[in-house]
């Protein structure tokens, strides 16, 4: 049984630098956002995160091998027909259900066992224990957990939702590309509904019985060491302190080596040493009345997920 540690909320939350630094631990195999991987790799044979074009990839080709006896024996366009069926946030709520009904269990079933055949051959190409696949999507995650064929844990990362607002502002360019596509912007009252509700889903997931574990990424880059123990203890990996040499002494670094994502954030082609540091820029580039709008679309979850605001214009944590 394929162990696979999802990682889950919205996007600009910290997801891939989470993602690289559980790929820095002895066992983990990081994928990447598998859910593009169908594609914007196996079709479009963009970039993986070691910088060859997917099909040059020595890694991913012998994980076609192990799981479909190579990637032209994959009908993609079959996997985002039931991707459009099946893997939609409006679904979710039936996908909650304690139980489907037999027509939406069987497309359910079939689509989740492209991922596991994915996670099975990864975990087997790496000599892995666990899997990680921050792909995010809630709906996704919601699919997964009806595989019998996974052990399936969820890690929720969490970030205030006004520096995830700013950072869908933002245009960035997506290397994978050769600069020719930017990543997807959003509106700062659009992402403020997103991160409500995927983070939402994330908990009704939880409620469901799927292992979740919390991460907050101010948490992380206030404490990396004591936050990678806790998630290593969540996917079942023993951990030493030895294991942690990759981060700096005082933390605030990180010393990363080439990794095999499928598909992410930018971030996801950095080699060598990282700052560990928080990007608080949207307290001062966000505009107040966009920032005044976050708050108050988010505002009954930023108190349960540790944030408050202490006047109209000061937005800190609490622990």
């Amino acid at each position: 049984m394929a162990r696979v540690v999802f990682l889950g909320g919205l996007g600009r939350s910290g997801t891939t630098l989470v993602e690289r630094l559980l790929g820095e631990l002895p066992g983990v195999c990081a994928l990447g956002e598998v859910v593009h991987l169908w594609q914007r790799d196996v079709r479009d044979d963009e970039r993986c995160g070691c910088g060859a074009r997917f099909s040059d990839c020595a890694f991913w080709r012998a994980i076609g091998e192990a799981a479909f006896d190579g990637w032209h024996a994959v009908d993609v366009d079959r996997i985002l027909r039931l991707r459009a069926t099946v893997e939609r946030t409006r679904h979710i709520p039936r996908l909650a259900a304690r139980t489907l009904p037999q027509p939406l269990r069987e497309a359910v079933l079939e689509y989740a066992g492209f991922y596991t055949a994915v996670y099975e051959a990864a975990a087997l190409v790496a000599g892995a224990e666990v899997v990680v696949d921050s792909s995010k999507h809630s709906a996704l995650a919601h699919c997964l957990r009806w595989s019998p064929a996974l052990d399936l844990r969820v890690v929720h990362v969490i970030r205030d939702p006004r520096g995830v607002a700013y950072s869908w502002t933002k245009a960035v360019d997506r290397p994978e590309t050769d600069g020719a596509e930017q990543m997807t912007r959003y509106s700062a009252g659009r992402s403020a509904l997103l991160w409500a509700g995927h983070n939402a889903a994330f908990g009704l997931l939880a409620r469901r019985g799927v292992p979740t574990a919390r991460l907050r990424y101010e948490a992380l880059l206030a404490d990396p060491r004591t936050e990678l123990h806790r998630i290593a203890r969540h996917a079942g990996l023993p951990l030493r302190d030895e294991d942690l040499a990759f981060l700096s002494p005082d933390g605030r670094a990180a010393e990363l080596r080439t990794g095999h994502s499928a598909a992410g954030n930018p971030m996801r082609f950095t080699v060598g040493r990282v700052p560990l540091r928080r990007d608080d820029a949207w307290r001062e580039a966000l505009p107040p009345r966009q920032r005044a709008l976050v708050g108050a679309v988010c505002a009954p979850m930023l108190r349960a997920y540790g944030y408050r605001t202490i006047d109209k214009k000061t937005e800190v944590e609490i622990s």
